[in-house]
């Protein structure tokens, strides 16, 4: 199976889904907070690494077999696709004061980056390819920046509100 059918219920669970919710969810989702310094290199590696999985896996190939990398792989790549639906759905609706502390958002302050990370750990598995693994990789530890300076909007915009969530709520689990 060609690597990028991978792609296809991702993306219907990020654009379709969250669009079919709320429309003005995809621009609130699409946002990016102003940078500065480190921050900026890392959105750019952030955005290039992103578009290296897309592409990448136009290149691989899922590997079915009867074998416990299969099943692993498989179950991850699932359940990412789950905890992304979960948490499109809990983004498109915010609570009354303009941000998301409802559903997985209440376990973690990024549950949609979260899911992410599965999804595509998921897709590495399935293609059994470690320069996909290593893109992945690279993705969480600079989407980690964009998070940084998304929080620091966040406090700027609803102050003591989002400090007391940032106190109960994980940044990531």
């Amino acid at each position: 199976m060609d690597g990028f059918l991978l792609l296809i219920p991702f993306l219907l669970i990020r654009f379709g889904l969250l669009s079919i919710i709320n429309k003005d969810a995809i621009k609130r989702a699409s946002h990016f907070p102003s940078m500065s310094g480190n921050e900026i290199l890392a959105y750019w590696i952030y955005q290039i690494s992103n578009i290296a999985i897309f592409v990448f896996l136009f290149f691989l190939t899922v590997i079915i077999e009867s074998s416990w990398r299969f099943y692993i792989g498989l179950i991850i790549y699932i359940l990412g696709l789950i905890f992304c639906a979960i948490s499109v759905i809990n983004f498109a609706v915010p609570s009354n004061e303009g941000f998301n502390h409802n559903g997985l958002y209440r376990c973690s302050r990024n549950p949609m980056y979260v899911s992410y990370l599965i999804y595509f750990i998921g897709c590495a598995l399935l293609t059994q390819s470690l320069v996909l693994c290593g893109i992945v990789l690279i993705f969480q530890i600079t989407s980690h920046w964009i998070i940084l300076s998304e929080e620091r909007w966040c406090i700027e915009k609803f102050g003591k509100e989002y400090k007391q969530y940032m106190k109960k709520v994980r940044r990531y689990i």
